[in-house]
């Protein structure tokens, strides 16, 4: 059975640059009582996005944010069997303190726990804060990332790491307690060549986008096919897990109403700085998340991501095809409104999945 989750709306405007979307504002209580319903309708994970600054316009998107770490150590407290994965900015956090907060979060909900490397991508999210995105950075990100990842799981599965790399030396560095297994799951989002070579290198689950098609079942085929040959250079076995976007009602008309409107909205201010932002990372290269943004502005929508509109059997349907392209293990699930959207998955399109009949109910990662 295909797994599916829930990318968690941390931010304001959830994933739609509109202002005539629903006027998503991040709160703890909302996100809580998404990732318990994900719970109560059998979703297998939940994860979170790490963000510092919005972008420009009127939609204010994602100018209001929470942080992940800290929200997703309540969600544990609240729920028993859903996994959750908080992100990681990895420039803002020594390696050491990002596992010593996963090994806590891993203590409110033993087994259930994953984080989420972030390399960055906007420049002015951390210049503010004085952190520069240098072209040294862009070059070598992923060369950071790979020594923090081991950092991190030499502590988890020993207790103590004498790491020496280019950017990390460890001095008997120690942690304890250690988490559940001795092991905490590693995912990331890597697009560009590089970014899947060390998703498939160090991590678990790489979660990919398709662009921004709609309605199109087969376009994640040649990136989970990467996904998965990166996985096997390295004899792993990554997981390719696709994001995505629902929009669905009663009938197809109702739903593709929803989406006209939001196209109506649709924040070119926002768009634009999202474009000079990602431009700035001068290595970029085709594929990857920085070139993808940049191009979003030639064709503007609200969102750039694969897009499922439909009534909720069309929907139940679509699911259905993308969980039998080959290689691929998971979806992550987004929508325009997301306590409504939810609810529908949940009571009138899950249902209708040959693939989710009779989803389980949530097994940990210690299992």
């Amino acid at each position: 059975m295909t797994q599916i989750g829930v990318f968690l709306p941390i931010g304001g405007k959830g994933w739609l640059i509109s202002t005539t979307s629903p006027a998503t504002r991040p709160s703890f209580d909302f996100n809580k009582a998404i990732a318990q319903r994900a719970e109560h309708f059998g979703l297998d994970f939940a994860l979170s996005m790490i963000k510092f600054r919005g972008y420009n316009g009127p939609s204010r998107y994602w100018n209001e944010a929470l942080e992940s770490f800290t929200m997703m150590s309540g969600i544990a407290a609240v729920t028993q069997r859903i996994n959750l994965f908080a992100s990681c900015a990895m420039l803002t956090l020594p390696p050491a303190i990002t596992a010593r907060m996963a090994v806590t979060m891993d203590s409110i909900a033993p087994g259930r726990v994953g984080v989420n490397m972030v390399t960055g991508w906007q420049p002015k999210e951390y210049s503010q804060m004085g952190l520069e995105l240098t072209p040294e950075h862009f070059s070598r990100r992923y060369d950071y990332a790979g020594e923090y990842v081991q950092v991190m799981q030499e502590l988890w599965a020993t207790g103590r790491s004498d790491f020496k790399g280019d950017f990390f030396q460890m001095d008997d560095c120690v942690l304890e307690p250690l988490p559940t297994n001795n092991r905490i799951p590693i995912v990331g989002a890597g697009q560009s060549e590089a970014g899947m070579d060390f998703v498939a290198k160090y991590g678990d689950y790489n979660f990919v986008g398709s662009g921004g098609d709609l309605n199109n079942t087969t376009a994640s085929r040649d990136t989970v096919a990467r996904v998965n040959a990166a996985a096997q250079r390295h004899g792993r076995d990554t997981g390719a897990f696709l994001l995505l976007m629902i929009i669905a009602d009663r009938t197809e008309k109702l739903a593709f109403d929803k989406w006209e409107l939001y196209k109506q909205g649709t924040d070119i201010e926002a768009l634009q700085w999202q474009a000079s932002q990602a431009g700035q990372d001068k290595v970029a290269k085709d594929g990857s998340t920085a070139a993808a943004l940049v191009r979003a502005i030639d064709n503007p929508q609200p969102t750039g991501m694969l897009k499922l509109i439909g009534s909720y059997e069309q929907v139940a349907a679509m699911l259905d095809e993308i969980a039998s392209v080959p290689g691929l293990k998971g979806i992550m699930l987004t929508f325009d409104d997301f306590i409504i959207g939810m609810e529908q998955f949940g009571q009138y399109i899950q249902p209708l999945m040959k693939t989710r009949n009779g989803a389980a109910r949530k097994a940990s990662f210690a299992a």
